[in-house]
């Protein structure tokens, strides 16, 4: 595929994910047997990157500690203060080889890299999934190309998508990106109102924001596909059943009865019943309706 360098974004503070957010930082919470955010990196160093860059805030020492333990080489931008996802990827420039591909922390998808990287130009292309007319977060003209959003025009509108938090950015792009402020809101919409051109890149894969409990505990269940995953160091006792449910390494099950779609995060003691929630480590559970 080429050179290519990758940053994911890793800083935010997950607030829709509180109150689980307020123990694990969203980067690190399982989907299936592995934390997303390793899930991630781990795609994009077999996909080639050259460096892999991750920006951190919200309790950055368990996530640095996570990331100290992994074989690739993954080098972590610590921020006193959130600088958004533009002025988070802005610490980068002219210390990275490009293209750079960017990959938001809290997305479940196949990563469209080859695509991406064959349209990679001096400015952004966005990765997208179609979406029913008018529907999309993004309008597409002809060419493909961004002429809707967040709820401005400059073109006619040819076809709807949904922009899946994973985009690549050029020399032009990366040389200009505010040292704070929002990639979309800063950079796409004021690039698009002088006149200047954002591509896309179509990606038929699904997709999914874990930016809420509903969410997190869906893709987790998507990720079983109708089974159950039992972490190292589990046992199940007698009296209790576990059903489509992620039970992480070293959970203490006990009570009786059945487990049923949940998602018991690793270290948790859990008691049966349960059904729709996710178990904290301290215990604590989150009812998903």
């Amino acid at each position: 595929m080429g050179r290519f360098s990758a940053f994911v974004l890793a800083a935010g503070y997950g607030t829709r994910l509180r109150p689980i957010t307020d123990e694990v930082p969203k980067p690190l919470l399982p989907i299936g047997d592995e934390p997303l955010l390793l899930s991630t990196l781990r795609v994009l160093h077999e996909g080639g990157a050259e460096q892999l860059w991750v920006n951190v805030h919200h309790k950055h020492n368990k996530i640095v500690s996570v990331i100290n333990d992994l074989s690739s080489n993954v080098q972590v931008l610590h921020e006193q203060e959130i600088r958004g996802t533009a002025g988070g990827v802005a610490q980068v420039r002219g210390r990275t080889s490009l293209p750079l591909i960017v990959v938001n922390g809290d997305i479940v998808t196949e990563l469209p890299l080859p695509s991406l990287l064959a349209a990679a130009g001096p400015g952004l292309t966005l990765a997208v999934a179609p979406a029913p007319a008018s529907r999309g977060t993004v309008g597409l003209g002809d060419y493909g190309q961004v002429v809707r959003l967040r709820g401005e025009t400059f073109g006619v509108e040819r076809a709807s998508a949904d922009y899946i938090g994973v985009a690549c950015l050029g020399a032009e792009c990366l040389a200009t990106l505010p040292e704070r402020g929002c990639l979309i809101g800063d950079w796409a919409l004021p690039r698009l109102r002088a006149g200047g051109a954002i591509g896309t890149v179509t990606s038929a894969a699904p997709f999914l924001d874990v930016g809420d409990p509903q969410s997190y505990l869906r893709a987790n269940l998507e990720w079983l596909g109708g089974r159950s995953h039992l972490g190292s160091g589990v046992r199940v006792p007698s009296g209790i059943e576990v059903e489509s449910s992620v039970i992480g390494a070293q959970v203490q099950l006990t009570g009786s009865g059945r487990i049923r779609e949940c998602v018991v995060l690793p270290g948790a003691p859990a008691q049966a019943p349960l059904e729709r929630c996710i178990v904290l480590p301290s215990g604590r559970i989150v009812e998903v309706g």
